[in-house]
């Protein structure tokens, strides 16, 4: 058995002392339930305003331009049976400007993704870079480089995860590039909601690919049944994609036919979401199915624990991939993957500033014998920035 790692004090020292800056609710969201909103506007009010450089609601063409952007730093310690390692790293670092105009139906979104560590020049890609023109709740048109949002996890923007990141099932199912070019309608009707897109699979490229390789599409319905059932929320839905086949393609996974049933149940300071996946493969990837189950629960208005428990099995051997910091060790694959996750969550400012803890507990197995066979306990600590 691998020995006991060691907690990552240096983050967690680092937030405390943000906390003496003021206080503020956790902030509304889609996870996170939170008590009602402070009478007075707090410090951190006031600095996520300045981000906001042109602000007028009532204006006929022009209502608002806002610098956006997220910081997410980790310090990660991996101890397994093929060995030790830690480190910290900038997970993400993101800048870009949002314009709304026309009374907020058209939106204008660009945002670059960053890496000072490792790449010369720092720039590494567009990540979002499109049009979004919203003629209601119903109905909104976005035409351009997107996320493509299917999976619990991939679905849920990096800002507002409540696991220190995605679970293992989106990185071995959802398409990890996560931003591709193409045009989507989505909206909310009723108690209905729905999202359906077209996009490129081509080879990839920093900005739009090279419309090369094949393409996907992507349809996904929910209901929420939170009305019925007397909670905040409770969404099942379903989310299926096409892939072609094509073994060039870079921003996809090796996945031809993919369909997952999502349920969110939130019931103020208590929830539950699952996921269950099953993919087609083609060429060297197998058939592959994912379980993630997780609940969380809410110790104060702003702590937050949550459990997870995911489940990957392949028919073909070396069907599954390692989560991120497994991978660290190991480049193998294996054939059946298991890990139990357990983690605090600290709301300064809700999902705009928070501090992120977990620890968790994986095995693989490999019936290849090729270098995937693991056990290990990995512990992270993080950061979360948005603005």
């Amino acid at each position: 058995m691998p020995k006991l790692i060691r907690l990552p004090f240096a983050l967690g020292a680092a937030a405390v002392l943000l906390a003496s800056a003021g206080t503020a609710s956790a902030g509304p969201d889609a996870t996170l339930s939170t008590a009602a909103p402070a009478k007075e506007a707090s410090i951190f009010d006031e600095i996520w305003s300045w981000p906001s450089i042109y602000k007028n609601n009532e204006a006929e063409i022009l209502n608002e331009i806002r610098f956006v952007g997220r910081f997410q730093v980790d310090q990660y310690n991996v101890d397994s049976d093929l060995g030790h390692d830690q480190d910290w790293i900038v997970r993400r670092l993101r800048l870009g400007l949002k314009v709304d105009l026309f009374q907020r139906h058209l939106q204008l979104h660009v945002e670059t993704d960053i890496d000072p560590q490792n790449d010369n020049p720092a720039y590494r890609r567009l990540t979002d870079a499109y049009l979004a023109w919203k003629f209601s709740e119903a109905l909104k048109l976005t035409v351009g480089k997107q996320g493509a949002k299917f999976t619990l996890d991939g679905a849920t923007s990096s800002t507002e995860l409540i696991t220190i990141d995605r679970s293992n099932l989106a990185n071995n199912f959802w398409f990890t590039e996560e931003y591709v070019p193409g045009v989507s309608l989505s909206g909310k009707y009723d108690h209905w909601l729905y999202n359906a897109g077209f996009f490129s699979g081509g080879t990839k490229t920093p900005e739009f690919g090279n419309f090369d390789a094949g393409n996907f599409g992507l349809a996904s319905l929910g209901y929420d049944f939170g009305s019925v059932l007397g909670v905040k929320k409770a969404v099942l839905r379903g989310d299926y994609v096409y892939n072609q086949r094509n073994k060039e393609s870079t921003f996809t996974r090796s996945f031809e036919n993919l369909g997952s049933l999502v349920f969110m149940l939130d019931n103020k300071n208590w929830g539950l979401s699952t996921d269950f996946t099953r993919g087609q493969g083609f060429g060297s990837q197998g058939d592959a199915f994912g379980l993630q189950v997780m609940p969380w629960y809410n110790i104060t208005e702003k702590l937050q624990a949550v459990f997870r428990y995911t489940y990957l099995s392949g028919d073909e051997p070396n069907s599954i991939r390692f989560a991120r910091y497994e991978n660290t060790l190991t480049g193998g694959k294996g054939d059946e993957f298991n890990e139990i996750y357990g983690g605090l969550n600290y709301y300064f400012y809700g999902h705009r500033l928070k501090l992120q803890t977990g620890l968790s507990y994986a095995t693989m197995h490999d019936r290849a014998n090729d270098g995937g066979q693991y056990e290990g306990w990995s512990w992270t600590t993080g950061v979360r920035i948005s603005w």
